[in-house]
């Protein structure tokens, strides 16, 4: 793909991106529930990467790369987006966004508009990265393709037995007050978001041509360092932070200092910091 024909898709997927947060927040206000904007966000995100990965033939002309990252994009929108659907049905409001709403007060509604616009504008670099996973011009599936998918494979299977152990904790009658430091969760805070940060990684690397046959490829890296700040620094772990602070108190405070915020590491045997 040339520059120009880029440029033309990502202005395409912006728009539609921002058609779709529209939406989303259409929802939010119609049912009260903020937690459905992150399930359409998935499952929009999901529909424009699969689209852009087929662009512009359609599928009867894709190649096998496109067809490759077209297939990854459906697996995740789809685990991410059932995963987020199933919880929102079990709950009034997520409490990240409850928390905004109630500090914006009358003024809710415009400002949850421009946030979820916001949420579209950052999430451009996520849809391009799979843009150009999907038509890298190498002929062939490259050892450096299957490396992509051995990533991305390995990051849904976290994501997903970290849902699952945090579920099987939560389903537990004898855990009021408690904090989940089973499993996974002994390791990371918030292993489903380091889980869905690697996947991420596999878009570049099926999208970069070490050769130089692909210059475009080297943009892809901007998903997954787009995904780390969102989750690490704005919208995944400092707003649920605040949540289990308020919920879960000292038990939480005890729980941060010797369990590492994101990566997966050994927990600290004595206190200290707990930023990493």
């Amino acid at each position: 793909m040339s520059i120009s024909t880029v440029l033309i898709a990502v202005l395409l997927q912006s728009v539609a991106l921002s058609a779709i947060m529209a939406g989303a927040w259409i929802v939010q206000q119609k049912s009260g529930n903020s937690g459905w904007v992150d399930t359409i966000w998935t499952f929009g995100l999901g529909l424009v990467g699969v689209i852009a990965a087929f662009a512009p033939n359609g599928f009867s002309e894709a190649g096998s790369r496109q067809v490759l990252v077209a297939t990854m994009v459906s697996l995740w929108a789809l685990r991410l987006g059932v995963h987020i659907a199933n919880r929102s049905l079990r709950i009034t409001d997520d409490p990240r966004y409850a928390e905004l709403i109630r500090g914006w007060g009358a003024d809710a509604s415009r400002q949850m508009f421009w946030l979820l616009q916001k949420q579209a504008l950052v999430t451009i670099p996520l849809a391009a990265s799979m843009l150009l996973a999907a038509h890298n011009p190498a002929a062939e599936l490259r050892p450096q393709d299957w490396l992509g998918v051995a990533v991305f494979l390995m990051a849904i299977a976290g994501a997903a037995l970290a849902d699952h152990q945090l579920r099987r904790f939560r389903a537990s009658p004898a855990i009021r007050g408690k904090v989940c430091d089973a499993g996974l969760w002994r390791w990371s805070r918030h292993p489903n978001y380091f889980f869905e940060w690697l996947g991420w990684i596999a878009y570049p690397l099926i999208a970069i041509d070490i050769t130089g046959g692909y210059p475009l490829g080297w943009v892809a890296i901007a998903g997954p360092i787009c995904m780390y700040w969102l989750l690490r620094h704005v919208s995944g772990v400092p707003p649920l932070e605040e949540h289990m602070l308020r919920s879960r108190g000292d038990a939480y405070r005890r729980y941060q200092a010797r369990t590492s915020a994101f990566f997966p590491l050994p927990q600290r045997t004595t206190y200290g910091d707990a930023s990493q």
